[in-house]
């Protein structure tokens, strides 16, 4: 007797199935990997948070103390309820920095810190650790025009090989004067050129400006590419969204 081919069709059909879970999966990690990396960082952060300030704290004004006075426990009892509430330190780690902060705007909190960096200034290693520290603080967390808001492309580590820069600041003082009188008809720009894919670390240089090639791409868009090491590019989202079926068709 002879066996029977079965039909095509029957054989492709494991392949489609497979197929259609290898997107769901894929689907399914598009969604659920940035949602648990966010929530776990954030609990993290709170974590940590929580862990530096409570410290400072009187314990008797920790959230365990004060649910425990309230249901009329004592220390140590039996039934006394281990209380971890995160976040809490955060809230008054805010309350605390916008009072200090408010404090500072007067007469008195500014002769305090003026009176402060003086003891500072006057201990040789301490006084470069905290000259940097709160220069650092001043660049991130200042109201003005010191921040990154360019991209660019900058040839590095050598000729004809593009690296993704971000525009820092234009150059003053010195650096500036050195460069110009080298460079008088190009101006002088700062670039920061992030590692991948930790942007935190990288080089600071100073180009001409006929050397660069500015982007339209935000800084969020950049950071995603350094960060992804070049896996991420600004408008693929909806390619990889059709790619997986999240997306139907659009009627026409």
């Amino acid at each position: 007797m002879s066996r029977e081919t079965p039909p095509p069709s029957s054989l492709r059909r494991p392949g489609r199935v497979l197929g259609a879970l290898r997107n769901n999966l894929l689907a399914g990690l598009i969604v659920i990997a940035p949602l648990g990396m966010t929530v776990w960082l954030v609990w993290t952060l709170l974590g940590w948070v929580d862990s530096f300030v409570w410290p400072f704290v009187p314990a008797a004004y920790h959230p365990d103390a004060l649910v425990n006075r309230i249901l009329g426990h004592d220390p140590g009892s039996p039934q006394w309820v281990a209380v971890n509430i995160r976040g809490v330190g955060v809230v008054i780690f805010l309350v605390f920095t916008v009072l200090v902060g408010w404090i500072t705007k007067g007469l008195v909190g500014r002769s305090l810190i003026s009176w402060g960096e003086d003891l500072v200034a006057r201990l040789p290693f301490v006084r470069s650790i905290y000259s940097a520290l709160k220069q650092v603080a001043e660049s991130i967390f200042a109201q003005d025009d010191a921040k990154f808001d360019r991209m660019c492309l900058v040839q590095f580590p050598r000729k004809d090989t593009w690296s993704v820069g971000f525009i820092a600041p234009e150059p003053r003082g010195e650096i500036r004067a050195r460069l110009g009188a080298l460079w008088p008809d190009d101006p002088v720009m700062a670039v920061y050129l992030p590692t991948t894919p930790n942007p935190t670390t990288g080089y600071l240089m100073w180009c001409r400006k006929s050397e660069i090639i500015e982007l339209d791409m935000g800084v969020e868009d950049a950071a995603k590419l350094v960060i992804s090491a070049g896996l991420v590019y600004p408008g693929d989202r909806q390619q990889v969204e059709a790619a997986l079926g999240l997306k139907g068709d659009t009627p026409e």
